[in-house]
């Protein structure tokens, strides 16, 4: 399974908009700023989240998008299967061995199961076994 910058870039808005959960709607600019992301693409990818139930989006003058649930209730696997469809590593050939159908099924679950045990809340909480993002730099 290969994921496009459809998912890598729709993870990204649907991150940036649960670190900002509760603040009021985020302008789409403000977030492809922020990442230095196209914003044209990135109104190609909130429409499909939008309509499956995870974004709301809010008109005006101080209008944009917010999440639709709480970052504990949406999973990776939700905006992932919206973006890039449904998760499966290969097409199953009729003269593969039973053995190796069952491993690309194993492959396929356990991916699935990663994907839909992990929340927006958990991966803007992530801190890389105590490690984050910050520096600190002493002159």
């Amino acid at each position: 399974m290969k994921i496009s910058t459809k998912g890598r870039y729709g993870l990204t808005i649907m991150m940036d908009l649960a670190v900002n959960y509760g603040k009021g709607p985020i302008p789409l600019k403000s977030v492809a700023d922020r990442h230095g992301l196209s914003e044209h693409y990135l109104e190609q990818l909130i429409a499909p989240l939008r309509n499956a139930g995870l974004v709301r989006s809010v008109r005006g003058a101080y209008g944009g998008y917010k999440l639709a649930k709480p970052p504990e209730e949406i999973t990776a696997g939700d905006i992932i299967r919206v973006l890039e469809g449904p998760i499966s590593l290969v097409e199953a050939g009729a003269d593969d061995h039973p053995g190796q159908r069952d491993l690309w099924k194993r492959i396929r679950d356990a991916i699935a199961r990663e994907l839909d045990t992990t929340t927006l809340a958990s991966l803007i909480h992530f801190d890389n076994d105590g490690q984050n993002e910050h520096y600190m730099f002493y002159i």
